[in-house]
């Protein structure tokens, strides 16, 4: 029986003690064990930071990321001495792009070993097993997020991966954030959170807000937008009539430093801005979203987006800011991001921070969260091995 490597001073592990590695179909997973691995490796690694989600992790889970196919691998771990079992050992999540422009790449959500069991060669045993899936499936390459100077780099090193793109996570402290019951326990309260529109069906809230009305000035009065602007806010899926100049406006994202990354741009069309959404919908997840709207054509100009993982998250994730070229050097990304503090406050007030990564090389955006009081929290990077 074939044993994998352990570091000095620990015990190697024999492989097959571990039993069957992958790659499984999703629903072959216990979510409460694999839930349980990226807590406990949490709570080892970043105890400083809010714990994942049960909820948001399931959702990763059991729903594809948009254009990809997820394939997991997870050791079950007998436990070698009594008393000290836990469901598994270590846990690997693999995307496969099923695009065209993609086709020779893949993403790993996650390749995390239980700290009990670390340094017994799981890691090793389930890179093994990812790798061979990657040759069999055709992949040259495979990318990943990985925390800078931990052992998680110390891990993606020793695999032959290079930082492709060199990421810093921000944190933004959200003023006003106010301790908020459970969506369990809240859940009584709905009817009336719903008319005072605080909730509503996916989709279906949206909030046009003309130039010059509430909303567009910040806390001192200041106007947020330049004179030819106004504001549109909504949760959920993107209206009809924003669909179209909102996926063109998505596109403007391709200009984004990209590193040494494989991974190409797909295009953005209304389709594919609707289906990412519900993706995040039916992982159990919010999306806000703040947009600058040209007024001389009705056309989206900038927008901001924010994600909760779940309705309880006390920490809202950003995800893309951006304004297209010929909007460009007005102060829309900023004006969006700001109206975007107010539109949380009042859906969401029970939200505490937001956090958003931001490449070393994308001046213009570390200087809109410089000077909205975001503080850096780690060094990141997207590491990419060839395969």
């Amino acid at each position: 029986m074939e044993k994998l490597p352990g570091l000095p001073g620990k015990e190697p592990v024999r492989a097959g003690r571990y039993g069957h590695v992958g790659p499984l179909s999703v629903t072959e997973i216990d979510a409460d064990a694999w839930y349980d691995v990226l807590a406990a490796a949490h709570r080892h690694d970043r105890p400083n930071t809010p714990a994942p989600e049960r909820d948001a992790e399931a959702g990763r889970l059991y729903v594809p990321a948009l254009r990809s196919r997820s394939v997991a691998f997870a050791l079950p771990d007998p436990g070698a001495v009594a008393g000290t079992a836990v469901g598994y050992a270590g846990i690997a999540l693999v995307r496969l792009f099923d695009t065209e422009e993609n086709a020779a790449t893949a993403f790993l959500d996650t390749l995390t070993v239980h700290p009990g069991r670390r340094g017994r060669g799981v890691g090793g045993a389930l890179w093994s097993q990812v790798r061979a899936l990657l040759v069999a499936e055709g992949r040259t390459s495979l990318t990943g997020l990985v925390h800078r100077g931990g052992a998680g780099e110390r891990f993606a090193t020793g695999c032959g991966a290079e930082c492709a793109l060199p990421l810093v996570a921000y944190v933004q402290t959200v003023a006003g954030a106010v301790d908020m019951p459970s969506a369990a326990s809240a859940a009584s309260a709905a009817g009336a959170a719903g008319a005072a529109g605080i909730s509503g069906t996916p989709g279906s809230d949206v909030t046009g807000e003309p130039k010059g009305s509430e909303g567009t000035e910040d806390a001192e009065g200041s106007r947020l937008l330049p004179d030819g602007y106004r504001f549109a806010a909504w949760s959920g899926l993107v209206p009809d009539e924003h669909a179209a100049t909102h996926a063109r406006a998505h596109n403007a994202m391709q200009d984004a430093p990209i590193g040494d990354l494989d991974e190409q741009h797909d295009p953005w069309d209304a389709d594919r801005v609707r289906a990412a959404t519900r993706v995040i919908l039916d992982r159990g997840g919010m999306m806000l979203t703040v947009a600058a709207i040209a007024e001389a054509d009705g056309t989206v100009a900038g927008y901001t987006e924010l994600v909760l993982p779940t309705p309880d998250s006390v920490r809202a994730l950003q995800y893309d800011t951006a304004v297209i070229p010929e909007h460009r050097g007005r102060g829309l990304g900023r004006a969006v991001k700001l109206r975007m503090l107010a539109y949380l406050r009042a859906r969401r007030p029970g939200v505490r921070e937001i956090m958003t990564t931001v490449a070393e090389g994308n001046a213009p955006m570390l200087a809109v969260n410089a000077a909205l009081g975001y503080r850096a929290e780690s060094g990141l990077g997207i590491y990419q091995v060839r395969i």
